[in-house]
């Protein structure tokens, strides 16, 4: 990626799921090593503390050591960290730390303890953007219940508050919408399932779930999807697909989680399981994964 320095959210960053021991505690050398195989797998860098790294239950101590740990394996210029809080000031606080810990960018949700207005998405930005490094906006309406209109894009790209956006609706139309209303914005394919439809439509980059268990067959069907391989792209996505379709569902991070044990990820089970799969649903898992791992898609 050679303008990494200059836009580290482009290309494959992937959303890393953290290994926890069985009392729950980080196991910091798993996660250094995860890190570090996802990079020389073909991805371009790593997004801790997001969903998938479950930052909610973590310590602030804990929360930053993931971030140090993540920038000792691959680099600085290569990690964005998630920096969602509830409040503005303890986000800051984390986009700082960030920045201390030789961050090149962070990404971030709107207020999610309340459904947000215009006027506090604004002010949530414009504070954290005081902590001086680019600021990837999180657009994830499902949980948050905060949509990230291309409206409200626009305008914090317009006040240099963002200069990239996490698209996570999963409503494709809206790439075309926000490349009319801020051309300069840079579009982050942010659900798996959606992520051809949104190279089509001129994506910079995807943060990602499901190269966490299959990074080299991601990377390479990112990579044929922006070039517009489509002899590639396409065969490889329908393989894919019955995986990566599970990111816009709520046991996504339980299904990843499985796939990553199958792939032989962490030597054993990923951390013990949040929420389980149902039966049927760890069974279809299963059946993909193993399919994905028969063909070679690791």
């Amino acid at each position: 990626m050679s303008d990494l320095p200059h836009r580290p959210w482009r290309g494959v960053l992937v959303a890393t799921a953290l290994p926890l021991r069985d009392d729950l505690s980080v196991d910091y050398d798993r996660y250094a090593e995860h890190c570090a195989w996802l990079v020389a797998s073909g991805c371009d860098g790593v997004v801790p503390n997001g969903s998938l790294g479950e930052y909610q239950v973590l310590t602030p101590e804990e929360r930053a050591r993931v971030v140090e740990t993540a920038v000792a394996a691959v680099g600085g210029e290569r990690v964005m960290p998630g920096v969602a809080a509830y409040g503005s000031a303890e986000a800051r606080r984390w986009a700082e730390q960030a920045a201390a810990a030789g961050c090149a960018a962070v990404m971030l949700l709107p207020p999610n303890a309340y459904r947000a207005d215009e006027r506090s998405v604004l002010a949530h930005y414009t504070e954290v953007a005081r902590a001086g490094l680019p600021v990837v906006a999180y657009n994830n309406p499902v949980d948050t219940k905060v949509d990230l209109v291309p409206e409200l894009l626009a305008q914090l790209h317009g006040e240099g508050l963002v200069q990239a956006v996490k698209e996570f609706s999963g409503d494709v139309r809206r790439a075309w919408r926000i490349a009319e209303l801020a051309p300069e914005l840079d579009l982050l394919a942010g659900a798996d399932d959606v992520l051809l439809e949104l190279a089509t439509a001129g994506a910079k980059g995807w943060v990602a779930g499901y190269p966490n268990a299959l990074p080299r067959a991601s990377a390479e069907l990112y990579r044929a999807a922006v070039a517009g391989d489509r002899a590639t792209a396409l065969p490889l996505y329908r393989q894919l697909h019955p995986l990566l379709r599970w990111d816009s569902r709520t046991e996504f991070v339980q299904a990843i989680k499985l796939s990553m044990d199958l792939a032989g990820r962490y030597g054993g089970p990923v951390r013990p399981p949040r929420m389980p799969l149902l039966p049927e649903q760890e069974a279809a898992v299963r059946a993909a994964t193993e399919k994905a791992l028969a063909a070679g898609l690791v």
